[in-house]
């Protein structure tokens, strides 16, 4: 019996995987004005989670290819929850900081793990990839407008409490629902496939480059964007919710830029891709330094179009390079590059939010990044070149075969 209910429950968990780690950014609005705290000053009690999100995605896929894809996945969700739930009966910053740090750890188990086991079939991996990713940003999107709407009806408590329990009944589903495929079989005898060891290590290069400089753009406008939109969109909205609900609809409708990638994965070479997604990013984020209003709103729009879009084309690298017993753990190493280099953007935005120029500065030092991305994608491998390539060891191996 196929096992069907696998696929839904890797989207559903990369939906809460992101839920869980924006509830803060959100209700941090109200956290301040409850407290009667700044902003600046209470933001930086998510860095813990943010470095552990990181830094956990390596022992997370160690783990999954040397005990249990499956096991990790059922702590996963039963860790956020748990730990999401403690969260919110936090009477104290520390308090707050350090359930905010085990959320991180156990968030930081998703993206090796979930995303090894959903390219573990090579074929429509793009398309996987795509819908996959879609999720995660409905995660991003349902964040901010949960968070919104039950700290305005419950306070900010509840934030944490209602997606605490949700993630604790989804990890007890999965455990029923879903069959144990067992452990990874181990075929290949080296990490990558149809490449060698010096192709294998420029294409890892250029992904962490572009995982470091994506990592880092991708968590500084995820855990900005509510506060941006409560500075330069007063106009539109003044509630939690109203905030929530602007950050919502546009993380919703960049989501899709994920599915768009995932298909042309499928029949575009990555290198092209990722040169596309540079030409988005570098205007939209200088953009986006400089306005406010509807224009900020649109131009926010299509900035997290291209940042969404990015994504898929990084877990796609892993996906159609690396031999399936080695994907957690190399995941792993490129979620704690993407992840704890992306912690920087907590202090990063801190500090950049207290100067003359707040968010515009921010937004320029992402458009720098964003050139980093653009730069990198230049000296990945075309097409003519892997196909040349993989033509090249093909024939060695049959000379030494004969």
């Amino acid at each position: 019996m196929p096992n069907r209910f696998l696929v839904p429950f890797l989207n559903l968990g990369h939906l809460l995987d992101h839920l869980a780690m924006l509830v803060f950014p959100t209700a941090v609005v109200a956290i301040g004005r409850e407290w009667g705290r700044p902003y600046a000053e209470l933001l930086p009690l998510a860095l813990g989670s943010f470095i552990a999100f990181g830094v956990f995605a390596i022992p997370a896929g160690w783990l999954a290819d040397h005990w249990s894809r499956y096991k990790v996945m059922v702590l996963f969700f039963v860790g956020i929850g748990v730990s999401l739930f403690c969260t919110g009966l936090a009477q104290s910053s520390w308090q707050i900081a350090l359930g905010l740090t085990v959320t991180g750890a156990f968030a930081a188990i998703y993206h090796p793990v979930g995303i090894a086991m959903l390219v573990a079939e090579p074929k429509n991996m793009g398309r996987l990839l795509g819908w996959n990713g879609l999720w995660g940003n409905l995660g991003l999107a349902s964040a901010a407008l949960l968070t919104g709407a039950l700290v305005d009806a419950f306070g900010w408590r509840a934030a944490f409490f209602v997606p605490g329990v949700l993630c604790v009944l989804a990890g007890i589903s999965f455990l029923f629902l879903v069959k144990d495929s067992g452990k990874v079989k181990k075929t290949s005898k080296s990490l990558g496939l149809h490449v060698d060891a010096r192709m294998m290590a420029r294409i890892f290069a250029i992904m962490l480059i572009a995982t470091a400089c994506g990592g880092i753009i991708f968590n500084s406008t995820t855990i900005s964007m509510p506060k941006v939109f409560d500075e330069r969109l007063s106009a539109l909205t003044q509630t939690n919710f109203g905030i929530g609900l602007l950050v919502a609809v546009v993380y919703t409708m960049a989501a899709f830029a994920q599915v768009v990638m995932g298909a042309l994965i499928d029949r575009m070479e990555l290198r092209r891709l990722m040169i596309g997604v540079g030409l988005v990013q570098i205007p939209m984020l200088w953009l986006a330094a400089n306005l406010d209003g509807w224009a900020m709103l649109v131009v926010a729009l299509f900035m997290m179009l291209g940042v969404f879009g990015q994504i898929p084309l990084n877990d796609a690298i892993v996906g159609r390079y690396v031999a399936d017993e080695y994907r957690a753990r190399v995941l792993g190493v490129r979620y704690v590059v993407s992840l704890g280099v992306a912690a920087v953007a907590v202090p990063m935005i801190a500090a950049l939010h207290k100067t003359a120029g707040g968010f515009s500065n921010v937004f320029l030092v992402l458009a720098v990044l964003a050139s980093g991305v653009f730069i990198a994608a230049w000296f990945f491998p075309s097409r003519a070149e892997l196909t040349a390539h993989k033509e090249t060891l093909a024939s060695r191996e049959q000379a030494q075969a004969t």
